[in-house]
């Protein structure tokens, strides 16, 4: 279900997409939350396992924050938890993520990126990492790198 606005920063709202009715649903943030983890996040697959990011609890509903910046503008959130603690794809995981949003999304939205505290050994460096545009951008021009992103985050349905 889609909460109330956290009243500790209005306007913000955190999207459990099991139950959609709880807010109404023609409303814009509704639709953009509902939107961002149910059709777009969900549906990564991991680089080295079978399944999706949201089968193996990668991604979660809890993880995914929309603000609303301004008349077009939000602030999303996306929070992941690695498998391990020293996941050595957490970087790749979050790249994987960032690329399906930024492909996705209009360009009216910031996206920050983010390992759940305490759940990887070196968070805050992968943090920098998939949050730096130049790192991305020099990431993505590595063409086995892109390969591999691209083939996470195609969709097969």
């Amino acid at each position: 279900m889609c909460g109330a606005p956290d009243v500790s920063n209005l306007g913000v709202w955190r999207c459990h997409f099991y139950s959609p009715f709880v807010v109404e649903p023609s409303s814009y943030e509704y639709k953009v939350m509902y939107f961002l983890f149910k059709d777009i996040i969900r549906t990564i697959r991991d680089p080295e396992k079978p399944q999706t990011l949201e089968d193996l609890d990668v991604v979660y509903e809890d993880g995914v924050l929309v603000n609303h910046r301004g008349t077009d503008e939000f602030l999303v959130n996306v929070e992941f938890t690695p498998t391990v603690p020293h996941c050595t794809l957490a970087t790749l995981i979050g790249l994987c993520i960032r690329v399906k949003l930024q492909r996705t999304l209009p360009h009216s939205y910031k996206l920050d990126i983010f390992i759940k505290k305490g759940t990887h050994s070196t968070e805050d460096e992968i943090n920098k990492q998939i949050n730096d545009k130049e790192r991305i951008a020099a990431a993505m021009e590595n063409p086995n790198l892109k390969d591999l992103v691209d083939n996470c985050v195609v969709d097969l349905e």
